[in-house]
């Protein structure tokens, strides 16, 4: 049976067999010669366990392994002190001293794992495997790929953080080895920063920031975060939707009760919660509560950007498994654009146990994915204020019995923080300078994508240096980020390199 992925991974691999030299044979030459070069530390890499929030030595040693490992290619690299996980920080001078800098972003640490609903030994043990022709994966030696000068760009490497995000940090370095193997300097002075925080734990990329402001400045900041636009092709991203959570509670009777004793007099809070919930949306996904949407500005020369991203919606929707999307934006792209309430999980009773009684409490809790025009402490409080309107009396904690004695529906709402949403605006010169390099680099004009759904920590960066920050995503758009079973095109690392070689020879 034909492979459901490959007419969204199609274009990906003509860009990289038609794609034109950037400026001659030794350019590419040099860049092969360096991605071939690269995968032993890769791998090498990729075998490091990064999962901040169960290991702090691991994250140091993998912040140890960064540092000099870059400074074996030839940079300027230092680790930045940050309690028990220290950031890495690496630079590289132009040789023109009205060049501009560029500070890139990534991310060391990776999402937990879970060993047994991966199809490896380890998740950190990387997996080479390609497509038989019924479309079912198969192992290969990974020998394939390091003594392979051109290695079939469908192969796919296995192992956590192979896309998200270690991939591109070693793309980085490729880069940087292909631009002196030919003895040039790049065009801007690069600088480069390794969060070790990104994923889990504390997000303390704020105070390293602020500890380091002087060393950090840069005209710009591009983000190395985030898939790729699914037709494969050079994918700009000039912002993202933030988020926040919040835990809505409705409180039943003191202790749990007999279902047979006392159902239909007293009132299940599962029931209750689910009456309330059910008003929050219409039957098309669009959120009810007043004042959800103020502050989205769909203008023209937004609606136009968004018209031209190659979006296939009918396969879109195939791949997710869904007949038909909901009705907030008139598009994919669109829908982005507005903040979403999304439930996340709803808990009442013991499921497990299948005891007959009536709870004592019902809980649901929520993301808002927020968009500039909409903070997260408006929408909860809007939220809040939309509860209270449904005759709910709001409590700090367990109600006390004055309360549960006075008012038939009691609720408690808690939560808030979170990310920032970001939009840098479309006519920004960091987004143009980063199109002139991609277009130079694929003789194309890369997919312009306003904002993406999922965030990242830009608002540390955009506010304490006070610089533009922009995305570019580098790996497959189908790479099982956060999953198991995560996993990098070979194809996307090879273009990553061209992107970012682009991108340090464009003053």
């Amino acid at each position: 049976m034909p492979n459901p992925q490959h007419s969204i991974l199609l274009g990906a691999a003509l860009l990289s067999l038609a794609s034109p030299a950037l400026g001659g044979t030794s350019e590419n030459a040099a860049l092969t010669t360096a991605v071939q070069k690269s995968w032993p530390e890769f791998i090498e890499f990729l075998r490091l366990p990064n999962v901040a929030t169960q290991s702090a030595p691991d994250i140091r040693r993998n912040a140890q392994w960064a540092q000099a490992t870059l400074a074996r290619h030839g940079w300027q690299a230092q680790l930045l002190p940050d309690g028990e996980t220290p950031m890495v920080f690496a630079q590289w001078k132009a040789k023109s001293k009205s060049a501009r800098t560029i500070l890139f972003y990534a991310h060391m640490d990776g999402q937990p794992v879970f060993p047994k609903a991966w199809k490896q030994a380890s998740p950190f043990e990387p997996v080479l495997r390609a497509r038989d022709a019924q479309g079912v994966w198969q192992d290969l030696p990974l020998e394939k790929l390091t003594q392979t000068a051109n290695p079939d760009p469908e192969w796919r490497l296995f192992a956590r953080s192979a896309a998200d995000d270690k991939a591109p940090i070693l793309m980085l370095i490729a880069a940087m080895d292909a631009l002196v193997a030919q003895g040039k300097s790049p065009a801007i002075n690069i600088k480069l920063i390794l969060d070790s925080h990104e994923e889990g734990g504390p997000p303390t990329l704020a105070d390293v920031v602020e500890q380091n402001r002087a060393l950090l400045q840069a005209d710009g900041i591009v983000m190395l975060d985030g898939p790729m636009h699914e037709s494969g092709r050079p994918t700009v991203v000039y912002g993202h939707r933030g988020g926040t959570a919040l835990a809505l509670t409705v409180y039943g009777p003191r202790e749990e009760l007999h279902s047979g004793h006392f159902g239909n007099y007293a009132a299940n809070p599962a029931m209750t919660l689910a009456r309330l919930i059910t008003g929050m949306k219409d039957a098309e996904g669009r959120v009810l509560i007043p004042g959800f949407y103020d502050g989205v500005d769909i203008n023209p020369s937004l609606k136009a950007v968004l018209a031209q991203v190659p979006d296939d919606e009918a396969a879109l929707q195939r791949r997710l498994g869904i007949a038909a999307s909901e009705k907030v934006g008139a598009s994919y792209q669109q829908s982005l654009q507005f903040p979403s309430l999304n439930i996340t999980s709803m808990i009442a009773g013991e499921p497990a146990a299948r005891r007959t009684i009536i709870p004592a409490k019902a809980t649901v809790t929520f993301d808002i994915r927020t968009v500039p025009g909409t903070p997260a402490e408006r929408q909860i409080a809007l939220v809040r204020k939309w509860v209270e309107g449904q005759g709910f009396h709001l409590v700090q904690g367990e109600p006390s019995e004055a309360e549960r004695v006075r008012y038939p529906l009691l609720a408690s709402i808690t939560g808030g923080g979170g990310m920032k949403a970001l939009m840098t605006p479309l006519d920004a010169p960091i987004g143009q300078w980063l199109r002139s390099g991609l277009t130079r680099a694929f003789g194309q004009a890369p997919v312009q994508i306003p904002i993406m759904g999922g965030g990242v920590p830009s608002a540390p960066l955009a506010d304490g240096l006070k610089a533009p920050v922009i995305l570019l995503p580098l790996v497959n758009a189908d790479d099982s980020q956060h999953a198991a079973n995560e996993n990098l095109r070979i194809g996307n690392y090879s273009n990553g390199v061209k992107s970012l070689y682009a991108l340090i020879t464009n003053p």
